[in-house]
């Protein structure tokens, strides 16, 4: 006896369409990050929601910003940069840097160095990097980094999340322990 697959849902069958594209693709939870440099006239960041490791060996990291972002080319011009993964109450640092926001650095607990990139006290983690590459990525540009330095929080805390169009926490009611075994392949 057979099991069949649940019928999929309607959705439009179209890639040329930016508002499906953008509802389907807003299926798939993002964390939420602010990509912060520090350049000579001063601290810099953007809000992320597209920031993924790359590679093992050598450590590297991404994330992608609008083209034509300013913050996004003074990270790049600036060689270094930090990654700040917002913790679950965390929304507020997440807006001030999404927006046009005159002093985003006032919004939050930042940790701000002549010779760093700013820290965010209480983020979920931190990832220090060097700018190993950037590229176009359509109406985008890849930002690549070699990871320097980084840390994860401790205790309970999770991270801010972006699904369907809004920040969300992550369910604890659902917790449980799963053997991840059959993960091995991940790393491969």
């Amino acid at each position: 006896m057979s099991a069949s697959a649940p019928a999929a849902p309607d959705l439009p069958a179209t890639t040329a369409d930016p508002t499906a594209f953008r509802h389907v693709l807003g299926h798939v939870p993002t964390s939420v990050s602010v990509v912060t440099a520090t350049t000579p006239q001063g601290p810099v960041g953007v809000t992320v929601g597209s920031f993924t490791s790359v590679s093992l060996e050598p450590p590297l990291v991404a994330f992608y910003c609008g083209r034509h972002s300013a913050s996004a080319e003074a990270i790049v011009a600036s060689g270094t940069f930090c990654v700040n993964v917002l913790a679950e109450d965390q929304q507020q640092v997440c807006a001030a840097f999404a927006g046009r926001t005159a002093d985003r650095f006032a919004t939050g607990d930042w940790q701000l160095a002549a010779h760093a990139a700013p820290r965010l006290g209480g983020a979920a983690a931190w990832i220090e990097c060097a700018v190993e590459d950037s590229f176009p990525a359509g109406d985008h540009v890849a930002v690549v980094g070699r990871v320097q330095r980084l840390a994860a929080a401790g205790g309970t805390r999770g991270p801010l999340i972006f699904h369907r169009g809004r920040l969300v926490r992550l369910d604890r009611a659902g917790e449980g322990h799963m053997a991840t075994r059959s993960f091995d392949w991940w790393g491969s």
